[in-house]
């Protein structure tokens, strides 16, 4: 995932908390075009001078696994103006983030078309969740007003914001998850996990979890689990009793996370590995070696594998029988992804595209 560090406010941003701006639906580009356009093009010159340095990335040693990311032909090019990154997945659309653009986009997987680009409050960050009928859209404003942090709803039938709420995300590298009765968001970097009634759009409890958490996700036991980058722990809440229950190391500075197979998967930013935890003995069962460190990136579970993402590395598929990397893509694009209408989705920030891929062509 980006982080906002890297550029400022932008000349035209979104200031309004309730706008909504629907426009005319965009076809997506025609795939093998676009994609060969994406792998001869440098990556826009204001991203590539606002990038920080990274350490390296050496990605899979192992004979035959790597290749380049211009050997996979997508079967839709979705063009997103600014810098596509979040994702959320709907029985009816992939709904995409673009922070810089102050917008959120809906894409049709039955046409492969933009659907809709919505109008959102200052930068939208840090994750997207689809629960209780609407997109939960964290905002993180203005970087020198923390006051213009939110929380916007967006209604997933008509595209509008319904809601917005004065809570909002911890950092801009984040995440949020719901359960049956409650969505929920870390709130602050002392580790103020937020529990939020989308009945009356309110926090209904504060829960402290260790400092320097940023990404919760909602496991198969219907617990949340909860990862902190600052301690490299991942902890169980309970929300019946909104108590931690267990606490589980992980690999260095852990930041996404995604859930499958009966496990929870964290993507590993000190080292560049991948942890593995078992939900059903809350233990931690592997550390697969990835090749991705540094900021950035995100990992995510569906089609039978885990499928991770950084900048160079745009996607790697790890086998959850082997828990071992069977195939890595390098080159341009990449830093967000999700798993949904049988297809990867693979947003390409630096490109302004997302990709959709049949993981069955790979």
């Amino acid at each position: 995932m980006l982080t906002y560090r890297r550029y400022g406010r932008l000349p035209g941003a979104a200031l309004g908390l309730g706008a909504c701006l629907l426009l005319t639906p965009v076809g997506a580009q025609q795939p093998q075009a676009q994609a060969q356009a994406q792998r001869a093009a440098p990556a826009p010159a204001a991203a590539a001078q606002a990038a920080p340095q990274r350490p390296p990335r050496p990605g899979i040693t192992t004979p035959g696994v790597k290749r380049e990311i211009g050997a996979i032909t997508p079967v839709g090019v979705f063009p997103v103006p600014g810098n596509p990154d979040w994702q959320a997945v709907t029985p009816e659309a992939v709904w995409v983030t673009s922070g810089r653009r102050s917008l959120v986009g809906r894409l049709d997987p039955k046409t492969n078309t933009v659907a809709a680009l919505i109008d959102t409050a200052q930068r939208p960050c840090s994750g997207l969740v689809a629960a209780f009928g609407t997109l939960w859209v964290p905002i993180c404003g203005d970087p020198e007003k923390p006051e213009t942090k939110a929380l916007q709803r967006i209604d997933l039938a008509t595209n509008a914001i319904v809601a917005t709420l004065p809570v909002g995300p911890a950092l801009s590298e984040g995440g949020i998850t719901a359960n049956a009765d409650s969505v929920w968001m870390l709130s602050d970097m002392r580790g103020t996990l937020s529990r939020i009634d989308p009945s009356t759009n309110r926090v209904v409890a504060d829960i402290q979890v260790p400092s320097g958490s940023s990404v919760v996700v909602l496991g198969e036991d219907q617990a949340i689990w909860v990862v902190s980058t600052e301690h490299s722990v991942l902890v169980r809440v309970d929300p019946a009793t909104n108590l931690i229950t267990d606490r589980v190391p992980v690999g260095p500075n852990p930041r996404f996370t995604t859930v499958g197979g009966g496990s929870i998967w964290t993507l590993n930013q000190g080292d560049g590995t991948v942890s593995r935890v078992d939900i059903a003995t809350r233990k931690l069962v592997a550390t697969i070696e990835v090749g991705v460190p540094g900021g950035g990136g995100e990992i995510a579970y569906g089609e039978g594998a885990v499928w991770v993402t950084v900048f160079e590395i745009p996607l790697t598929q790890i086998d959850p029988d082997t828990n071992r990397v069977v195939k890595q893509w390098v080159g341009l694009g990449g830093d967000a992804v999700r798993v949904g209408h049988g297809s990867v989705w693979l947003s390409n920030i630096r490109q302004e595209n997302v990709w959709r891929i049949d993981p069955k062509q790979l």
